[in-house]
């Protein structure tokens, strides 16, 4: 009888101990599964979209920090360049005014005035007020150039100039300077004054 109680005894600690075994394999998956959840939820915070909004925003600071782009001075240093051909070839703005000062003359010279008055009242101030409208879109030009070419130095430090704004730039400089030159020339009669009306 005692050898069977103790027998019984024995085999409930082993039913009772395999039984603890079971449940604790039971529970080591759902840790594991609790675990991978975790991670898959840490993984999910961390998205690309996140990523590609910090990346925008950095880039977005560092084009703000480069300062101007070079747009407004290059349109500037084109205008320079086409002021200054308008000062060389003349405009329509210096032809309307030229032929006013002619119509003008004519009005206001005599029938029997000279021939040296006739020439000077319908022609010669004629010429004058196109070389002055010339000489205007001359240093209109080299204006122009000359602000587009000290603009760097009033901008954001450390930002270069592009070489096709210099040159562009300087060409009107110069074409403003020969507009210019030329255009008083002109108005003093020294380039292609009035003919002599003396016989």
């Amino acid at each position: 009888m005692r050898g069977m109680g103790t027998k019984t005894v024995d085999e409930t600690e082993a039913a009772e101990a395999k039984h603890d075994e079971e449940a604790v394999d039971v529970t080591k998956p759902d840790e594991g599964t609790e675990a991978d959840g975790e991670a898959v939820q840490d993984a999910s915070d961390e998205t690309p979209d996140a990523e590609d909004g910090d990346e925008q925003d950095e880039e977005f600071q560092a084009k703000q920090e480069e300062g101007p782009s070079g747009v407004g001075q290059g349109a500037g240093a084109v205008v320079s360049v086409a002021l200054g051909l308008v000062s060389l070839t003349g405009g329509w703005l210096g032809t309307v005014a030229s032929a006013r000062e002619q119509l003008i003359g004519q009005l206001h010279t005599a029938a029997n005035a000279g021939v040296a008055a006739q020439v000077k009242e319908v022609y010669g101030d004629a010429w004058q007020t196109t070389a002055l409208w010339a000489g205007v879109f001359a240093l209109a030009a080299l204006v122009v150039g000359v602000v587009v070419l000290a603009r760097p130095a009033f901008g954001a430090p450390g930002k270069s100039q592009a070489p096709w704004i210099k040159s562009v730039s300087w060409a009107g400089v110069a074409l403003g300077v020969i507009g210019l030159f030329l255009a008083v020339l002109k108005y003093t009669d020294v380039l292609l004054g009035l003919p002599s009306t003396s016989s």
